[in-house]
């Protein structure tokens, strides 16, 4: 696990090495096909050296939710094991590897009407006055939600408005349902924010410079596809899409998509700092890989 830009991938690939594991993607935006520049999907080649699970498996008008990834990742954890192998589970999508490993609340199905109307609501009246409504509804929910979390809140006040019932009230009910295995929790964490924040935005830089913009005017071409939809609301997508919408220049969608990189890092590392039993490793490390593997096979020795 880590924020954006710690260097999840290249330690990964390099534990395939020496370690006879699998790669799971753990990353809401990966998932969709087409979407490689702006997700910093794996290479060619770096697929050939290490397959990953999880990636370009839906296309980007489709939803992916939560719960379909546990589902997804608990199948293929029993089959990699089933080989011999050991799952390895690698992203940044924190509220994935949370419900993989603690279990999903049993929430009631997304509803189109009601989802239809809240993105109506909000392209009026603006995600910060949805938020402010859900603090009203669900102040516990509310509060680990930042303003720009639009999926979240959107799906916390649909939750509401199909069942009467606030998410926290209904997390509270949920069964214990956690994982069956043995975890070992990893983090590639930076000492140093500034660091981190010079890593995002070099990596921005170099997304766009690879042709992130010529690769979102070609999803742009697909007439399902709106800017409501999760995929087109990923960090630098969305950027990407206003940009082209007119509604700011190259410049302006340059900082706004560091930003919000950088907020969604933030965010991360919200997540982890109260994360149990976790171990972490500072991704500024020149020694970083060597480290990850001298303590893996003292755990699995």
């Amino acid at each position: 696990m880590g924020p954006t830009a710690s260097g999840k991938t290249d330690l990964a690939i390099a534990l395939t090495q020496h370690f006879p594991c699998e790669i799971i993607s753990v990353d809401s935006a990966m998932v969709y096909r087409g979407m490689d520049i702006g997700t910093a999907k794996p290479t060619q080649a770096e697929l050939e050296k290490a397959p990953h699970h999880l990636i370009n498996i839906c296309d980007p008008e489709e939803a992916y939710s939560a719960g379909r990834f546990r589902e997804d990742a608990l199948e293929l954890i029993e089959a990699i094991l089933a080989r011999g192998h050991l799952p390895l589970l690698v992203g940044g999508t924190m509220l994935y590897f949370h419900i993989l490993q603690n279990g999903v609340a049993s929430l009631p199905t997304a509803d189109k009407t009601i989802r239809d109307a809240l993105l109506k609501e909000a392209q009026e009246l603006g995600w910060p006055h949805m938020h402010n409504q859900l603090k009203t509804i669900d102040p516990d929910m509310a509060a680990q939600l930042h303003p720009n979390d639009t999926q979240r809140i959107q799906r916390a006040l649909e939750v509401y408005r199909i069942s009467g019932q606030t998410m926290t009230e209904l997390q509270s009910l949920q069964t214990a349902n956690t994982l069956n295995y043995d975890v070992i929790n990893l983090a590639l964490l930076s000492n140093d924010r500034s660091h981190l924040h010079q890593r995002i935005a070099m990596r921005f830089h170099k997304m766009i410079e690879s042709g992130l913009i010529a690769e979102v005017k070609n999803l742009r071409k697909n007439p399902k596809l709106h800017t409501e939809l999760p995929s087109m609301r990923t960090v630098g997508y969305r950027q990407v899409c206003q940009h082209l919408d007119g509604q700011y220049d190259y410049d302006e969608m340059i900082d706004r998509g560091i930003i919000a990189t950088r907020q969604l890092a933030k965010r991360q590392m919200t997540w982890l700092r109260r994360w149990p039993d976790l171990k972490s490793f500072d991704c500024e490390d020149k020694t970083l890989h060597q480290q990850v593997i001298t303590y893996l096979e003292q755990k699995l020795a």
